[in-house]
């Protein structure tokens, strides 16, 4: 009879709960406590929006591999991508889309940007990456892509569009650029990135299979081989981006090797282009010297890229959605070998350059004027918490519940280089399993980002999202921002640390700081929404 009335009584409070969520009204609950679902810490079931406003995502479908620009003329990023579906069809899909953003964080859709092509076997029957740029010699626009059909004899060719208005395109069906008329591998042949060197004329870097391919234009047009480059040992690396940042080359690219430790986006970086392409020979003696092999984020920021305005450099991945029966299962669908699925939603870095060349990323300046709106986080439950002090295993403080779009800021301090902390989302005093972000001591001197499934019906460590290493602060002190877009999670810590994981469910539910044995000091924590 008890479990009877506590099961009515749970009921009862999630239909309050779900009607609180269909209302705007301040007063509509009346005197009744138990209707103001801000004031339980009970968990809520929530699903995320049909569009995401900060990490760009489709009302209908996701964002594949992004290609961004910026258009000088138009005075605005634009950010091509591979528009996915669930119903692709078999041989047509992906055609580029993209969106218009002046800061990262605020986007206009631009729509179909560039079809597939209209039988099953053209060339370009399926779409893939490459990249956008605008010659002001000629005043048109140039999208050079991947046009991808296993029907052809080359699976994988670069081709080519162009627009003197970004809004009609016109596909170049009399130009190919087929590898094999290289020594290029007829399969992987893909992902065309375009740049300025510093002889003056337009590089052309593509992926193939084991080995990077380098072409040289005077136009645009017409496209002299160069020489290839090696790739990482028996890897292949996906949608590369070469830029100069400063005094520095820098050669961003996709690891595609699946397994738990790899599948990131990274950077190696040298003084000139002719040694950049040099590091590859000999990669344990070239990574950059920033402590993590020029690991940028997590296995959840993939097919990164980057474009600059002449003041600041920005990068844009996508997070991956995951699949399951619930929330819970699909939090945890990582894979063993890599991420499950393909395309999710845009998240955009800012590129943060060193004293020393080594690349960090951080928060978007914009994401601060766009989450102005003070939440006022409140302690709901607590365990060994004592003004702003959580002491002890298990010590935990859990604050009201987040709303869809977030920034919690905060700092916490450590008692000593062991001591282990944690910021857990989708918790409830209910909850048999939530959601934890945990900065990790590898070691004394080290910490690493891991994800975990807490609580009575938790799985523990979730190897496949796991983050990288970086060095403990040497005050032991962290100043931690994250921003939450629905499911997108993005946390930055001091300017060492850049961590994106997709965690359903945040929004709603209440979150809490964890401590796990030691002691750790959490203050300034403040929660602002959209």
């Amino acid at each position: 009879m008890k479990r009877m009335i506590h099961f009515l009584s749970a009921c009862c409070v999630c239909c309050a709960f779900a009607a609180a969520m269909t209302s705007c009204s301040d007063d509509k609950y009346g005197p009744d406590p138990e209707r103001d679902w801000a004031g339980t810490t009970y968990y809520f079931a929530s699903t995320d929006d049909a569009g995401f406003g900060t990490y760009y995502n489709p009302a209908i479908g996701r964002c594949g591999d992004p290609m961004p620009f910026y258009d000088q003329k138009a005075g605005e990023f634009k950010v091509l991508y591979l528009q996915e579906y669930d119903n692709n069809a078999t041989w047509n899909y992906h055609p580029i889309w993209g969106v218009a953003t002046k800061d990262g964080a605020n986007y206009a859709s631009l729509g179909e940007v560039l079809p597939t092509g209209t039988s099953s076997l053209e060339q370009d029957a399926a779409l893939g990456t490459g990249c956008a740029i605008y010659n002001e010699k000629d005043g048109l626009y140039y999208i050079y892509y991947t046009g991808h059909n296993p029907q052809c004899q080359n699976t994988e060719v670069v081709m080519r569009a162009t627009s003197s208005d970004f809004k009609t395109w016109t596909k170049d069906n009399r130009w190919t650029l087929k590898g094999t008329d290289y020594g290029y591998d007829a399969n992987d042949f893909r992902d065309p990135q375009i740049f300025t060197a510093d002889d003056g004329l337009w590089h052309m870097v593509i992926a193939s299979k084991l080995k990077f391919a380098e072409f040289k234009s005077s136009d645009l047009k017409t496209w002299e081989h160069v020489a290839s480059f090696p790739m990482i040992w028996d890897r292949m690396l996906e949608c590369p981006d070469i830029f100069k940042m400063g005094n520095w080359w820098y050669l961003v690219y996709s690891e595609a090797y699946r397994a738990s430790w790899s599948r990131k986006v990274k950077y190696m970086m040298a003084p000139s282009f002719e040694a950049l392409k040099a590091c590859f020979n000999d990669p344990g003696a070239n990574w950059p010297q920033d402590g993590h092999e020029g690991v940028l984020d997590s296995r959840a920021f993939y097919a990164g890229k980057t474009a600059s305005d002449g003041q600041s450099r920005y990068i844009w991945g996508w997070c991956p959605y995951r699949t399951g029966a619930d929330i819970h299962e699909k939090n945890v669908n990582v894979g063993a070998d890599g991420e499950p699925n393909w395309s999710g939603a845009l998240v955009c870095h800012r590129i943060v350059q060193k004293a020393d060349g080594t690349l960090m990323l951080g928060a978007v300046p914009a994401m601060d004027a766009k989450y102005a709106k003070d939440a006022a986080p409140k302690v709901m439950a607590s365990n060994g918490w004592n003004n702003g002090v959580l002491s002890g295993d298990d010590a935990y403080v859990l604050y009201s519940r987040l709303g869809t779009c977030n920034h919690i800021s905060m700092t916490v301090k450590t008692s000593n280089n062991w001591d282990k902390f944690g910021v857990s989302f989708v918790r409830g005093t209910d909850s048999e399993s939530y959601y934890t972000v945990v900065v990790n001591p590898e070691d004394e001197n080290h910490r690493k980002v891991n994800f975990e499934q807490e609580g009575k019906k938790g799985k523990g460590f979730i190897e496949g999202i796991d983050g990288y290493w970086f060095e403990r602060p040497a005050d032991n002190t962290y100043h931690i921002d994250i921003y939450t877009d629905n499911s997108v999670m993005v946390m930055y810590i001091n300017d060492v640390c850049a961590y994106t994981q997709r965690i359903y469910g945040m929004q709603k539910n209440c979150w809490s700081v964890n401590n796990y044995g030691g002691t750790v000091t959490v203050s300034d924590v403040k929660v602002m929404e959209q």
